[in-house]
């Protein structure tokens, strides 16, 4: 009740135009009684994303027949089942996306919210697929998930930028990017990778999900045939 009268005022006032008193007002609560779920609105913000992936897992979870798809469309579905939530709140999802970039020192010392919920729900589907001998054993699997949490994050950053129609960028830089990582895991080259570190990757990851043109499409494109004809061998 909280978050989601807090994010109808946010997305009509901004963040800076709207005060913890109006949100306490609006949600029925006291002025001071806010502040016992809530010490600030960043927290609050921050506690919407939170939520939301918790609810993307479990909009995942209730997906019949979920349990038997290959890892790539596992992971996708997370992907995709988390957009289909944010879509219905985008534009307060690109006002929280520009509070966080103008304070970046909001997230620090914590993890981005809902990170560790996602990292796990990574880690489960790739021991799974280990298990079903998917693809090659992984000896970095928990690194492997935080990885791939950190780029749940900028898909939903490239997301908020894509004009394309119906968003088709975004699915296919998913479909393309997930299908490289797929293709990586079964080769075991992956292994090499993430033993290069983790910053490399990350800072990279960041660097070229900011391009909007048909670059990076077009690298992870020619990746995946190079994978592919790799791993058919």
């Amino acid at each position: 009740m909280i978050l989601r009268t807090a994010v109808d005022l946010m997305t009509a006032q901004g963040i800076d135009g709207t005060t913890m008193k109006q949100i306490a007002r609006a949600a029925g609560l006291g002025d001071a009684t806010i502040y016992n779920y809530f010490p600030s609105k960043e927290k609050l913000v921050l506690a919407y994303f939170e939520l939301q992936a918790g609810e993307a897992l479990a909009l995942m979870a209730g997906t019949k027949g979920q349990q038997a798809f290959a890892l790539q469309e596992r992971m996708q579905l997370l992907i995709d089942s988390l957009l289909e939530l944010l879509q219905a709140d985008r534009e307060f999802v690109a006002i929280a996306h520009q509070m966080v970039q103008r304070a970046p020192m909001l997230l620090l010392g914590q993890a981005m919210p809902g990170k560790k919920l996602l990292q796990q729900a990574f880690v489960e589907m790739l021991e799974q697929a280990e298990a079903a001998g998917e693809i090659a054993p992984c000896a970095f699997t928990p690194s492997l998930g935080g990885l791939l949490a950190d780029y749940v994050y900028g898909i939903a950053a490239y997301w908020l930028k894509d004009e394309s129609d119906e968003f088709g960028n975004t699915t296919q830089l998913i479909d393309l990017s997930l299908g490289v990582l797929v293709l990586a895991l079964q080769s075991g080259i992956i292994n090499k990778l993430l033993d290069l570190g983790g910053f490399v990757l990350r800072s990279q990851l960041a660097r070229l999900l900011q391009d909007q043109g048909g670059g990076l499409l077009d690298l992870l494109a020619l990746a995946k045939r190079g994978l592919s004809a790799g791993v058919q061998r």
